[in-house]
């Protein structure tokens, strides 16, 4: 299902207004003493629903609409992320005020690409696949006050496994992503990633056996691992009651281009039936406990 297939384009949005880190970090001043504003407390909590148009299977050319729903926030001031099947959780207590901070902690994920319906029949009657179950970990460093005072850049890696034997592999993707407010009720985010996979997760999602090669009319296909694909992103967060310091209700909304690479753009699941070009577009709105 597409609802679970957002690759961080919709969460990101959400944790532009979430995060908020130039006035959270830097408008203190004008604050009484224990008035903290929503990234200094240990515990808080943003959960956004809104929609994501967006490709009924990696490297599809039919969309569809599907709903979205996102949560990000900290507990003692751990900070996790939850968005459809996908969690990730800071083991390093987050400090606003520090000029870099780091991130490092466990992640899992649920994948349920071509589990469901494709929207194509061809690539339907290749078989579904059954749902996988990937864990592993990320690690990030963020710089703060780059271009000017309120702003961040954040490098990260993530890898994960997986471990429910369904395509035996790893992915692993570096990402790099850019943050900071033009007001302080809105916040731009822009981001780059790519992502590089496993043998196992080539054949199974993008190859074509003989078998199914008979099913399905496709040529048969020995789909090699390597980099899968690389996206752009860039989104809007705009608060609609409060501020950055303090959010309330909010709304979010963003665009992303993905390109499939090498194999994977070569499989005829993408180069017969589907589009190396990926487009996605999210909305929606969110709000801050």
């Amino acid at each position: 299902m597409a609802l679970f297939r957002l690759s961080g384009a919709a969460a990101c949005a959400l944790l532009c207004l979430a995060a908020a880190p130039a006035f959270a970090q830097q408008s203190t001043s004008d604050q009484a003493d224990g008035d903290q504003t929503y990234m200094e407390r240990p515990n808080n909590l943003t959960v956004g629903v809104g929609a994501a148009y967006l490709p009924t299977y990696e490297g599809s050319d039919n969309y569809e609409v599907t709903p979205a729903v996102l949560a990000i926030g900290k507990v003692d001031d751990f900070s996790f992320i939850l968005r459809g099947t996908s969690f990730s959780l800071n083991l390093i207590r987050s400090g606003s005020k520090a000029p870099v901070s780091l991130a490092l902690g466990p992640v899992a994920y649920l994948r349920l690409d071509r589990s469901t319906r494709t929207g194509d029949p061809v690539v339907s009657a290749l078989g579904k696949v059954k749902k996988a179950v990937e864990l592993g970990g990320y690690a990030g460093i963020k710089f703060n006050h780059l271009l000017d005072p309120y702003d961040s850049l954040t490098v990260r890696f993530v890898a994960r496994h997986d471990v429910s034997g369904v395509h035996r592999s790893t992915l692993w993707k570096p990402a790099i992503d850019y943050l900071t407010p033009v007001s302080t009720r809105t916040i731009v985010y822009l981001g780059l990633e790519a992502e590089h996979a496993g043998d196992g997760f080539a054949r199974t999602y993008f190859g074509v056996t003989p078998d199914q090669s008979v099913r399905s009319g496709l040529p048969a296909y020995n789909a090699r691992g390597g980099w899968k694909d690389m996206r752009a992103s860039l989104l809007l967060g705009q608060t609609l009651i409060g501020d950055l310091r303090r959010p309330r209700l909010s709304a979010f909304v963003g665009i992303s281009y993905a390109r499939e690479l090498g194999n994977f753009a070569r499989a005829p699941i993408v180069a017969i039936r589907g589009n190396r070009n990926q487009y996605l577009a999210a909305a929606g709105l969110a709000y801050s406990f």
